[in-house]
């Protein structure tokens, strides 16, 4: 695979060299971004797994996607604008194939215009007080918002934006005067007026912030918000890091994570949460989860949270890091729209719990093991050093010591990560035979395969996987399905995430560059299929008996972003399927017909459909006392889901020899350890799997063939 991509790279590296990319121009000379767009759209062309046809319909889809990510709330540009813009709409190709950035730099210079025209508006708004008694209500469908026709209707919108913003402020404060009256009888009552005024001041503060923010943004930030509406229409994996964004990727890479161990991403002008890295605060507090929306930061030195809707990403994360030990308070929008101020004490991710764990598992008098596998870990320096392989077969070993009936492996959540653990992990459970396929652009598919016939655990093996299941994940789970290996349990699919990404540096394709620093770009270069032919790609991994989770109604996977590569299918590799069982598809109907009639999954399940029911809201009263009684009716909907927590299973879970003895010294690891075990003990998944692994009948004679204990 890599030999194949490294052919690739020097056929286009050498293409290059005759190309236009030398031309000698002063450092702030304005040429250096014509160049950057014709060396980028160079790239992909030559790099892309499926690169686009540059043309009109190209142009018009960047057209769209740019608009947007430069007025994703329609309050800036008129529709006047708009109409004078798409002069552009069918010309953007034509700009990218003659190194032209006219249309770039006539939105650049509107936008400018706009936002400064926009400070007077929201400063003259905020001058005067909010009538929260009138019935007036907010639509924030932004995309189905049409464009501003003229100023009264443009300070209209920022009015009734400011007026919402300013009503959360306040129902906050109202609700924190009563439990200080509660508390403290002297407490001193603030009137209606007085209290409304501090609000507006709070979305003033915030408003001036988020344009001070705004005034730090350089021509080149705008800039690679045009570029990456370009190369995004590719696919939504291949995306321009200007070269101090590139500074910050390589940091997060090499795992060096602080703050609250969260991934975030500008979803229009909110902050979402897209990752809950494991080891880390947010993960060890277990107040958010992915989908959860950042609203707002709290420094536990200050007396009002800041608001980050609308502001700049890498503003925003820089307020919600900061030194280990101190506290952040977070107001979250949560998955099911509910409201909640959330406090987290900042510290750095702890590696040790993003590596694979496992327990032994007591069940009517059986000992099954569970080994919980966060993400696909390697040493990038050296794999033979510390990976998810070696971890997950030295678990294996220790959990046949305990006489282990049946195996566990639990992937959900899990991103992915190296592509060779998971062939080194699929080696363990089968003789020798292909595990994946990855096919590089132009390219006959390359055939990754175990090539040990040793097999370490050859009895019943269920694996869980969720809608965050991506991946390296998606490829395990993949190929033990194909196999019939283990039976998947899960959600109706995986992320349905399979491709591979490459990050190249772009200045190494100039011969001589004095631009300066010209960043990098992450391209989709191949494509995963699994060993019976299918790609993972959009459909990822269906679970043999499907289960409904808090995800299953919400658009979260790789079929829900914009642009993916499509479905596509190969020629199946030749592989045999295990025939270590005698009864898998009956086990596969009895476990079905138990989950049909399992009523917390019912709950579960009318649970996931009431959080999309409320993600699917987009009015809001701007009436007060209808705006608190929306917000108390989820609070009480959302209780009748409390049961959800209260559900326990009549399994017992023990931690393995070689920890016990490490617990006498470490606290820490104890606790940490007892969460997670009462954690499984409450989940009605991992009760399922451990009911399929009872059920699951092994054929003895096809045992007897594989007298293998131990893989070495």
């Amino acid at each position: 695979m890599k030999k194949s991509f490294l052919v690739l790279m020097l056929t286009v590296i050498v293409s290059a060299a005759s190309c236009s990319f030398t031309t000698k121009v002063d450092n702030n000379d304005p040429d250096k971004d014509r160049i950057l767009i014709d060396l980028i759209s160079y790239v992909l062309s030559k790099g892309h797994y499926d690169a686009k046809d540059i043309n009109d319909d190209f142009s018009r889809n960047v057209f769209v996607d740019y608009i947007d990510a430069l007025d994703p709330l329609k309050r800036y540009f008129y529709q006047r604008d708009i109409e004078e813009f798409k002069e552009f709409e069918t010309l953007i190709d034509d700009q990218i194939r003659d190194k032209e950035i006219e249309f770039f730099n006539m939105t650049y210079q509107r936008l400018q215009t706009r936002m400064e025209e926009a400070r007077t508006l929201y400063k003259d708004i905020l001058d005067h007080p909010f009538n929260f008694e009138i019935e007036e209500s907010i639509n924030t469908d932004y995309e189905k918002l049409s464009y501003a026709k003229d100023r009264e209707e443009m300070k209209n919108r920022w009015r009734l934006q400011l007026k919402f913003n300013a009503l959360s402020s306040y129902y906050d404060k109202v609700d924190e005067q009563i439990d200080s009256i509660t508390k403290n009888k002297d407490y001193k009552r603030k009137s209606a007026v007085v209290l409304e005024e501090e609000s507006r001041e709070i979305t003033k503060t915030s408003l001036k912030e988020y344009f001070e923010f705004a005034d730090d943004l350089e021509r080149k930030d705008w800039f690679s918000i045009y570029i990456n509406s370009i190369v995004e229409e590719f696919d939504p994996h291949t995306f321009y890091f200007a070269p101090q964004d590139k500074d910050r990727f390589d940091i997060a890479m090499s795992g060096k994570l602080e703050g609250i161990g969260a991934r975030l991403q500008k979803k229009n002008d909110n902050v979402k949460i897209i990752e809950i890295i494991s080891g880390g605060p947010a993960w060890r507090g277990n107040k958010v989860e992915v989908g959860d929306f950042i609203m707002k930061v709290k420094q536990e030195d200050e007396v009002e949270p800041v608001s980050i809707v609308g502001m700049r990403l890498d503003d925003a994360v820089s307020l919600i890091k900061g030194p280990k030990g101190t506290k952040v308070m977070l107001t979250v929008k949560k998955v099911d729209g509910t409201i909640e101020n959330v406090e987290i004490v900042r510290d750095v991710v702890e590696l040790e719990e993003t590596y694979a764990k496992s327990s032994v598992v007591k069940k009517n008098g059986k000992n099954f093991g569970i080994i919980n596998l966060p993400k696909f870990y390697f040493n990038m320096q050296d794999y033979n050093q510390r990976n998810a392989a070696k971890d997950v077969k030295q678990e294996i070993i220790r959990l046949k010591q305990q006489d282990m009936e049946g195996l566990v492996i639990d992937l959900r959540d899990n991103g992915g990560g190296s592509l060779q653990t998971v062939v080194d992990i699929a080696g363990l459970f089968i003789d020798k035979g292909p595990i994946v396929q990855v096919r590089t652009k132009g390219e006959t598919p390359e055939v990754l395969s175990d090539k040990d016939r040793n097999i370490l655990w050859d009895g019943p093996l269920v694996i869980l996987v969720n809608e965050l299941s991506a991946s390296a994940s998606e490829i395990l789970a993949a190929a033990m399905q194909d196999y019939k290996r283990a039976i998947i349990i899960g959600s109706k699919q995986t992320y349905g995430k399979g491709t591979v990404q490459n990050v190249m540096d772009l200045n190494r394709w100039m011969r001589s560059n004095d631009f300066g620093d010209l960043g990098a770009l992450k391209l989709t270069t191949q494509k995963f299929y699994r060993v019976n032919g299918g790609s993972t790609q959009l459909e990822g991994v269906k679970s043999d008996v499907v289960v409904p989770d808090r995800y299953s109604y919400i658009d979260i996977g790789e079929k829900d972003q914009e642009n993916p590569l499509p479905w596509d299918k190969i020629p199946a590799a030749d592989y045999n399927l295990w025939d270590g069982y005698i009864d898998f598809d009956q086990t596969i109907n009895k476990s079905k017909a138990r989950m049909a009639t399992n009523e917390q999954l019912k709950l579960i399940d009318e649970n996931a459909k009431w959080v999309r029911e409320k993600r699917d809201v987009n009015e809001y009263s701007l009436n007060y006392n209808k705006y608190k009684a929306n917000i108390e009716l989820n609070e009480k909907q959302a209780k009748r889901f409390d049961r959800l927590n209260d559900y326990k299973t009549n399994l017992t879970f023990e931690s393995l020899p070689y920890e016990k003895e490490l617990m006498k010294k470490d606290s820490i690891l104890e606790e940490k350890r007892n969460r997670w075990h009462k954690s499984l003990s409450k989940d009605v998944y991992v009760e399922e799997a451990l009911s399929v692994l009872e059920d699951m009948k092994i054929n003895n004679i096809r045992r007897s063939k594989n007298p293998l204990t131990l893989k070495n």
